[in-house]
């Protein structure tokens, strides 16, 4: 299984509609796991004790985003997360668990929860509640 391994991407044509690591990824030091245009960048950093990231900020540069992209931290319990192409077809689905994180990058998903689940949710703002979601089924 792709747990396995500790991450997987999901694609759907050249698309890539979802980058999950699980719990049991371990990568040394920094390694994105997103293409350099995605508008939301997801990386795995592992260092040893002692390691110094220097103080700093970030430069004000201007971006322009298209399309919302989420990251979900799953805290606790478990969920499934589908997959959906653009115009709402079923794709595939995978089980998260806690210590899981997945970017849900393009296409759509729906979550079913299937044990009691606490989920931090990361995306672009603000969020504009329901106005921000077209729903496939009504």
């Amino acid at each position: 299984m792709a747990r396995d391994k500790g991450k997987e991407t999901i694609k759907h044509g050249d698309n890539i509609i979802a980058i999950i690591i699980y719990n049991t990824h371990a990568d040394e030091g920094v390694n994105f796991l997103t293409p350099d245009d995605f508008p939301k960048q997801l990386g795995f950093l592992k260092h040893p004790a002692g390691h110094v990231v220097k103080p700093h900020t970030h430069k004000v540069i201007p971006r322009e985003i298209t399309h919302t992209q989420e990251v979900l931290f799953i805290r606790s319990g478990r969920c499934r997360v589908d997959f959906y192409d653009n115009e709402g077809n079923y794709l595939d689905a995978r089980e998260l668990e806690s210590g899981d994180i997945i970017l849900l990058a393009h296409g759509g998903h729906g979550i079913e929860v299937l044990k009691d689940v606490e989920i931090i949710e990361v995306k672009q703002g603000p969020y504009l509640g329901e106005d921000d979601k077209a729903h496939y089924f009504e």
